[in-house]
């Protein structure tokens, strides 16, 4: 099946998908380039359709995979340009349907690391903890209030294919982390005013570890509810890490106290 005019329905609905009232609204977001569409494929993603360049045809690394069921459609470039975010668009986007995620199974998990966002705003920071979380072996990441909607394009690319190797929650933090203290989870945040740094305290047992707006930190309603405050130390002379750096070393910490200690 073929598209190549702009005014087509389903190209209406695809380009509608940019915004985030549309992906609320018909439950579906878009993942934009190869190696995107790829993670999706192979991490069985429930995908709608895969559209690709007619002229250029289905790009090679994406023939050998199978595609659950997926339609295949191919459009014209000026429909991709439509339909996507970047500047200059890749040759291929799939458009697929948000599947839920269960907290309670996250809930569960023993010794679990959870990474915890508060008002995070930028989705560059929060696709780029997503990434981080999933690159040292987290088990999931919850996104509170205020965060960057998890399937913003942009949020979906700085997570480089994460997005689909563990599970992202949003919710209400002030409803989740109270859940998350009965199961057992230590609430750790940071804090200039911390007495312990990170390479002090013992992550071995059942860690959520929280961070929060890039200008005001965490929330004071959530900032209640942690249990340990731990300082990052810096022998340089940069004033602070932003979030996504701050979160990276935190769980890095985590999976070297893990899974690296010498014995």
């Amino acid at each position: 099946m073929d598209i190549t005019s702009l005014s087509n329905t389903r190209v209406k609905e695809w380009a509608q998908l940019l915004e985030k009232k549309h992906r609320d609204r018909n439950n579906k977001f878009v993942v934009e380039g190869v190696h995107l569409v790829l993670e999706a494929l192979q991490s069985g993603a429930n995908i709608e359709c895969i559209a690709y360049d007619m002229d250029k045809g289905i790009p090679s690394e994406l023939k050998q995979v199978s595609s659950n069921d997926a339609e295949w459609i191919g459009v014209s470039s000026a429909i991709i340009g439509k339909c996507t975010d970047t500047v200059t668009p890749q040759p291929v986007f799939a458009v697929v349907r948000k599947q839920s995620v269960d907290l309670e199974q996250l809930l569960s998990i023993k010794n679990s690391l959870v990474m915890v966002l508060d008002n995070v705003q930028d989705p560059g920071n929060v696709g780029t903890i997503i990434r981080s979380a999933d690159a040292a072996g987290a088990d999931g990441v919850i996104l509170g209030h205020g965060c960057a909607d998890l399937y913003n394009p942009k949020t979906i690319r700085s997570t480089m294919g994460s997005f689909f190797h563990l599970p992202v929650v949003e919710g209400q933090l002030l409803e989740i982390l109270p859940q998350a203290k009965q199961s057992g989870a230590r609430l750790v945040s940071t804090s200039l005013q911390a007495e312990y740094t990170c390479y002090e305290y013992d992550f071995s047992a059942t860690t959520w570890l929280l961070v929060g707006n890039e200008a005001q930190g965490v929330s004071e309603p959530v900032k209640k509810l942690v249990d340990d405050s731990l300082i990052i130390p810096m022998r340089g002379q940069a004033e602070s890490l932003n979030v996504g750096m701050a979160s990276s070393v935190l769980m890095f910490e985590v999976m070297r106290q893990r899974h690296y200690r010498s014995k």
